[in-house]
C-alpha cells in the first residue's frame, strides 16, 4: 500500500506570501521575548495576556489570532491573545486572574500573530523564578530538542513521517512520551491548514514535502503517559496522569536544502539549520 502523497499546489507559497510570513513570524517571536521580564512569582496569567494583547494591537499594529477563534457547538470561542499552559497543562490553557504563578512552575506561552493577512505561530517554555526541579528542567530541554530534531529532517523531497519519527524516537529514548491527540499544522493566510504534522510516526510516509510549504512543528512532551484529558471549559488540555508537560513550537518554511525558521528568536542557536 502506498503511504506517501503529494502536497496540493495551494500549499506552496509564492515569494510574496513567504515575505508576509517572515514578517508575521518575526512579530510572533518578538512577543515571546517581550513578555519574559513579566513572568515571575505572584503574577497571574491574565496579566500576561493583557500585556501581550496590548503589544500586538498597539505596538505591532497586528491582530492576535486567538481572540474570538475556534467557536464550535458546545465550545465557546477563545477570548485571549495567548494560551498559558502551566505545569501539567499540555496546551490551550486559558489565561486567568486566579492562576497565579509560583517559583518553580513551568509555563508555556503560545502566541499567533496576524499581519497583513498572514499568520506567525510559536511557543516556548519559561521557568518561573529561573529554577525548577531536575525533572521539569530536563523535560523542557527534551521538548525543545525534540522540536529541533523534527525540524532537522525537513527539506525538499523529505516526508512528513520523517518529522514524527525523529521526534518520537528521541523523546521515548529519554523515557518521556509524545502527545498524539494534538499536532502541528500548515499555516499561511489560514491559521490551521493542511498538512497535519504528527509528532510520532514512520520515516518515508505521509506527504512529500516541497520547497515553499510552511507549517508548524510543536511537539508536546509528557513526563508520564501520552494520553490527555480535555477539561470542562472545552479548551484546556491536561495530562491524564497529572504529570508535567512541556512544548516548543516554530513556524518553518521548507527550502530546497532544508528550512528557514520564520519564528526564530535571538537567543536560539539555529546554526544546525543554516
Amino acid at each position: 500500500m502506498n503511504t506517501t502523497y503529494t502536497a496540493p499546489r495551494r500549499l506552496i507559497k509564492t515569494p510574496e506570501e513567504i515575505e508576509k510570513m517572515r514578517v508575521a513570524g518575526k512579530l510572533a517571536a518578538e512577543i515571546l521575548d517581550m513578555i519574559k521580564p513579566y513572568i515571575k512569582a505572584g503574577v497571574n496569567t491574565l496579566e500576561l495576556d493583557t500585556i501581550c494583547r496590548n503589544h500586538i494591537e498597539n505596538v505591532q499594529q497586528a491582530i492576535p489570532a486567538c481572540v474570538g477563534y475556534g467557536a464550535a457547538p458546545g465550545r465557546p470561542a477563545f477570548q485571549h491573545s495567548i494560551c498559558t499552559s502551566v505545569n501539567h497543562v499540555v496546551c490551550h490553557g486559558i489565561p486567568s486572574e486566579s492562576k497565579v504563578l509560583k517559583n518553580g512552575d513551568i509555563l508555556n506561552i503560545d502566541v499567533t500573530v496576524i499581519k497583513d493577512g498572514y499568520h506567525g505561530d510559536t511557543n516556548m517554555m519559561y521557568i518561573v523564578g529561573g529554577e525548577t526541579s531536575i525533572l521539569a528542567n530536563r523535560l523542557c530541554q527534551v521538548a525543545q530538542e525534540a522540536m529541533y530534531r523534527g525540524m532537522a529532517t525537513v527539506k525538499h523531497g523529505s516526508y512528513l513521517g520523517d518529522i514524527g519519527h525523529a521526534i518520537q524516537q528521541y523523546v521515548e529514548s529519554e523515557r518521556f512520551s509524545v502527545v498524539r491527540e494534538y499536532c502541528g499544522h500548515g499555516i499561511g493566510n489560514v491559521f490551521h491548514d493542511e498538512p497535519q504534522v504528527l509528532h510520532y510516526g514512520q520515516k518515508g510516509t505521509g506527504m512529500r514535502l516541497e520547497a515553499g510549504m510552511t507549517f508548524t512543528i510543536e511537539p508536546m512532551v509528557n513526563a508520564g503517559v501520552w494520553q490527555t484529558k480535555l477539561l470542562g471549559d472545552k479548551w484546556t488540555v491536561v495530562t491524564k496522569d497529572h504529570k508535567l508537560s512541556a512544548q516548543y513550537e516554530h513556524t518553518i518554511l521548507v527550502t530546497e536544502t532544508g528550512i528557514e525558521v520564520l519564528t526564530a528568536r535571538p537567543e536560539e542557536d539555529l546554526s544546525r539549520f543554516m
